[in-house]
Parts: structure tokens; sequence; C-alpha cells
């Protein structure tokens, strides 16, 4: 940590009355952001976030078309918050009205990227589960809290504490091809025998056009994009949906409800087996009874295998590129979920193309 951030960061938690907090580093993840846990001398721990604008590109404005979205870079390109504090907390905000349980922010400031959170604590519903805690009920509270996302009517705008507003955009066509772009563009990078010829990549987009159809015409729900065991923690003594605390929601955007279904039962850190995933949609329709549970499930495995393979071309991008090979590791669990998902006969296309182009021997 440079000397200057680290004068930055004093600075503003002085001017929060937080200069004197014991501080001590929490682990990070994939991201650019750092957390710290703070002990001040009175009243309860606090959390403190650090994402220094610097270090991502521009996040996307509400009316960029694809090509300026492509200058921009990635976070444009995939509707990414690019980090920024004040989508986190005006997200924040949001889910706190709906009577979710996200941090409360305390104090932030987004030009500097910092911002001070009510501590949730430390019982990740991945911790939780791994010391021996009955995964269903953990699982059945998290279905709970996306009914809650997915009842409620989500806003195209949040607005700031600034006076200001933060856009929920649309997961998109042009998001949805970069998701689907991400495998065949690095798992040959990160497999040399792979080799997708400009034919093979054509096929594939084919392919995925019409479940990208799909995943536009269904953003309808709030999707939080980050919905799995790592990011949710266990509140027991809050009542029904507001059990689950949310973290890392600063990238949330309107998408089909499949999405985060998606990212809590194909979680790629931990295994969610057939009967768990069953036991967790039969939960999500008793309680949305309106749908279609044949024709959701066949966009549940679309838009599954779609997120699937987006984080796998990630993982491929992490280990090749960013020099993180343990996500290596978390890649044969993917490859069991895509399979699960290519079971469906509504995605036989796709299984043949798999089956032509990623053998077997490849898949781990």
């Amino acid at each position: 940590m440079s000397s200057k951030r680290e004068d930055e960061k004093l600075a503003f938690l002085q001017a929060q009355g937080l200069g004197e907090a014991r501080r001590q580093p929490l682990s990070g993840d994939a991201s650019t952001r750092a957390y710290e846990r703070l002990w001040p001398a009175e009243g309860p721990s606090l959390i403190l976030m650090d994402q220094p604008p610097a270090l991502e590109t521009r996040p996307c404005p509400p009316l960029a078309s694809p090509a300026e979205r492509e200058a921009l870079g990635y976070n444009a390109l995939a509707r990414l918050a690019a980090g920024r504090v004040d989508a986190f907390v005006a997200v924040a905000d949001w889910l706190v009205a709906q009577g979710l349980s996200a941090p409360r922010v305390i104090a932030a400031d987004a030009g500097l990227g910092l911002a001070v959170l009510s501590d949730l604590g430390d019982d990740l519903f991945a911790n939780l589960i791994a010391s021996g805690t009955d995964e269903r009920l953990l699982y059945m509270a998290a279905i709970d809290g996306l009914v809650v996302l997915h009842e409620t009517l989500p806003p195209t705008e949040l607005p700031t504490r600034e006076g200001g507003a933060w856009p929920l955009l649309d997961y998109d066509q042009v998001a949805l091809k970069v998701a689907s772009d991400l495998l065949v563009e690095w798992l040959p990078k990160l497999i040399p025998e792979l080799t997708f010829s400009p034919g093979d990549v054509m096929v594939w987009d084919e392919l995925w056009a019409p479940i990208l159809k799909v995943g536009v015409a269904g953003a309808t729900v709030f999707c939080h994009r980050d919905y799995h065991a790592e990011n949710l923690i266990w509140l027991p003594d809050r009542q029904g949906a507001a059990r689950v605390g949310l973290l890392d929601f600063q990238d949330a955007v309107r998408a089909h409800p499949a999405w985060d279904l998606s990212m809590l039962l194909h979680d790629a850190r931990r295994q969610v087996s057939p009967e768990l995933e069953t036991l967790a949609l039969d939960r999500y329709f008793a309680a949305r009874p309106q749908l279609d549970r044949g024709a959701f499930m066949i966009d549940f495995h679309r838009l599954g295998a779609l997120n699937i393979c987006r984080i796998l071309g990630i993982f491929a991008r992490l280990v090749t590129r960013d020099g993180k090979p343990r996500y290596r590791a978390f890649m044969p669990r993917l490859w069991e979920y895509l399979d699960r998902c290519l079971a469906d006969p509504a995605l036989g296309d796709l299984r043949a193309w798999f089956d032509r182009h990623v053998p077997m021997s490849a898949r781990h």
C-alpha cells in the first residue's frame, strides 16, 4: 500500500472520529477492493471498504453506444460498476429500504473510494456449511431473499446521498455477448491443445444468439449478480429474508431472474448437489406460483449455461493473465454444472458443440 493511500484512509477515518480505531485487514478476493475491520474505542466493530478509483476502468454511461462502451473498456462493456463506492452506497440503501440486510453505510467518500459500513459479522454461508451447519436451512433462506428481490419492481435508477442517481442498467445484449465471448477467448490460453477456428466461433455465436435474446427479454428483476455462499452472511436473530446478509452487490443490474439463481446454485467455490438444487427451486416456485415452471427451467438451463461459461472464461483469464492459479481448482465443478444444464434437450445443439470442440479430457 502506498503511503499516500494510507494517509488518505487515515484522514478519512479521522474525519469520522475513527482515527484511533484498531484496524485489521480482511482477506480479499479477485477484485481490486480491500477491507479492514475497525474496532472503535466504543461501540460495535465496523468495516472500512477501500476501492481506489484509479484501479478500474470507467463504468458504463446509461446512453453509451456499443462502440463507446468498447472504447471505455471491459467494465463498460459488461456493465460492471467499476468498484464505484457511490454504486455500493446507492444499492445498499435501496436494499435496506426493501427490508433486506445490506450493510448500513455510516460514511462514504465516493471520490476517494472509501466507505465505513456496519459489520454484519463473519458467518458466511460457505463457512457455516463447512463447519457443519445444515446447508438446506441456509439455501432456503437464500431463496427467500431472491423471492423478495424478484417480487419487487426494480427501479431504473437508485438515488444517491449526494442528490443524484446511480443507474440500474439492464443486463443487455452487449453485456451478455461479452459473457459468452469469454470462454472461447480465454480457455485456449489455459489449455493450449484447444483451438477454435473462426468457423467454430461463428457457430458458437449463432448458438448463443437466441439465448442472449431470452436474457434481454427477461431482464425484469433486480439482480445482485454475485449471489452465492461466500457473499451471504447468516443473521439468525433477524426475521424472514432479512436473515440473509448481503455483500458485494455494487454490480447490480436488471436481469432475468434465472441469473441470480444460477449464481447461487452453480457455485464455483462449493458443491451444490442436484438434490439441493431441486429443493431450492421447489421453494422458489412455491413462492412464485405465477411462473410456468417448465418454461422457466429451460431459461434457467440456458442462462445457467451462459453464466457458467462466463465464469469458466473469467477463471481461465485469472490463471493465465493475472497469475492466480488457485482459480483453476474451481473449474472441474463448473464443468459438472455445465453438464447438468446441457442435459436439457433444449440445449442439444450447444451440447454437441462442446462434445465436438472441448473433449472431456479438457474439462478439468
